[in-house]
C-alpha cells in the first residue's frame, strides 16, 4: 500500500512538472530561465519524451517491482509529447501560400545574418527573389547593410537605410532596417538606445499615412541576459502600443514567452504575428542546424490590426549560407478603414 502511494505521489509530481513545461504560461513562468529553454523547442520535447517513455517501458519489464509506476510515467510522457506536437500542428507547419500581391501591400523579409555571414550579395540576392520593400537585418554591420543598399539601387530597387550599432567591433551589436523608397520618406529615431544589449531601429514616416517600421533584435534568455530579455519584450510590447506599426526580426522569443504582453489576440502590445495568422508559428527559424519543425520560431513579422498578413514563409533555402537564423518573408495587406455613416 505503501508503495503505491508513493507511485501515485511521484507520478502526480512528474504531471505536475510536464503541463509547466508544456504550458508554463498557466502558472505565470513562461519567462524563466529552464521553463523558456524548455518550451522554446516543442519538437525536439515531444521526440525526447517519446524516446524516454519506450526506455521506461523496457525497464518495466526487468523491475517489477516498480513496474506500475515505470508504466504511468510513460503514459504521463507520451501524453506530454502528444500535447506538444499538438500545439506544434495547431499553431501551423508551413502554409507557404501567398495572396498576389496589390496596391498597397508591403513585403517584409528579415534575416539574423549572425554578422553579416552570409555577405551582401546572397543578402541582396534574396532581398530581390522575395521583391521585399522593407529589409530587417539583425547582427548586421553598416558596412554590409551598405553594400546590400548599393546592389538593390543598381538591380533597380533603390533603398533607404537606417542603422543602429551598440558596438563597432562586434556586428552582433547592429541592426540594419531597409526600406524602399517607394513606400516615402522616413526618418530614424534618434534614441541611442532602445532595447538592451541588442538594438533596435526604429524608423518613422514623414507621410503619417504609412506604417512606423521596427527592424527588431531583442537580447536572448540566456542566464547572464535574462533581465535584459523580459525587459527587451517589455519594451517591443510597450513601443507596440499604438496603430499602424510594422515590426520585423529576431526577437528572440517564441509566442510561448510573449504570452500575456500582448492585447487579446496580439502577440506583443497590439501587434499581431503574421506566421500565427497564416498557420506558420510552428516553424522553427534558429537554428538551421536542426529540421525547422524542431526548431524554435524566434524570428517574426509583427504589425498592428491595420495590417493583416496575406502570405508568410520561413525560407529553408538558406541553411547553408553562414547565417544560424532562417530568412523569413510575409506579405502584409492594408485593413480598409470603415466609417459609420
Amino acid at each position: 500500500m505503501f508503495r503505491r502511494f508513493v507511485s501515485f505521489v511521484l507520478l502526480l509530481a512528474l504531471a505536475a512538472a510536464l503541463l509547466v513545461v508544456v504550458l508554463p504560461q498557466l502558472v505565470g513562468v513562461q519567462r524563466e530561465h529552464y521553463t523558456a529553454q524548455l518550451v522554446s523547442f516543442r519538437g525536439i520535447a515531444a521526440v525526447a519524451a517519446v524516446v524516454v517513455a519506450v526506455v521506461l517501458l523496457l525497464v518495466a519489464i526487468l523491475l517489477r517491482p516498480i513496474r506500475g509506476f515505470l508504466r504511468g510515467a510513460a503514459v504521463l510522457l507520451v501524453v506530454f509529447a502528444l500535447v506538444s506536437a499538438g500545439i506544434v500542428f495547431e499553431r501551423g507547419t508551413g502554409d507557404t501560400k501567398f495572396q498576389a500581391k496589390a496596391t498597397g501591400d508591403i513585403t517584409v523579409l528579415s534575416w539574423n545574418t549572425e554578422g553579416s555571414r552570409p555577405g551582401a550579395a546572397t543578402i541582396a540576392a534574396l532581398a530581390l527573389a522575395t521583391k521585399a520593400d522593407v529589409v530587417s537585418l539583425p547582427e548586421t554591420s553598416k558596412a554590409t547593410a551598405d553594400a546590400v543598399t548599393a546592389a538593390l539601387t543598381a538591380a533597380g530597387k533603390p533603398m533607404q537605410e537606417f542603422n543602429l550599432t551598440y558596438d563597432e567591433l562586434d556586428p552582433s551589436h547592429s541592426t540594419s532596417l531597409l526600406i524602399s523608397t517607394a513606400l516615402g520618406k522616413y526618418t530614424q529615431s534618434t534614441a541611442t538606445k532602445t532595447t538592451e544589449t541588442l538594438p533596435t531601429v526604429i524608423a518613422t514616416p514623414d507621410d503619417a499615412s504609412k506604417p512606423i517600421i521596427v527592424g527588431v533584435h531583442s537580447a536572448a534568455p540566456v542566464p547572464a541576459l535574462l533581465s535584459e530579455w523580459r525587459s527587451g519584450l517589455s519594451y517591443l510590447a510597450k513601443l507596440c502600443s499604438g496603430d499602424d506599426m510594422v515590426m520585423a526580426g529576431d526577437f528572440n522569443s517564441t509566442l510561448d514567452h510573449q504570452a500575456g504582453l500582448g492585447d487579446q489576440s496580439a502577440a506583443l502590445g497590439n501587434c499581431r504575428d503574421a506566421a500565427q495568422a497564416t498557420g506558420n508559428a510552428g516553424v522553427g527559424t534558429w537554428p538551421t542546424r536542426l529540421p525547422a519543425l524542431l526548431g524554435t520560431p524566434i524570428d517574426h513579422v509583427m504589425a498592428t490590426a491595420d495590417w493583416r498578413a496575406t502570405g508568410m514563409r520561413v525560407i529553408e533555402t538558406q541553411d547553408e549560407a553562414g547565417s544560424d537564423h532562417r530568412p523569413i518573408v510575409a506579405q502584409l495587406s492594408p485593413v480598409a478603414s470603415t466609417t459609420t455613416p
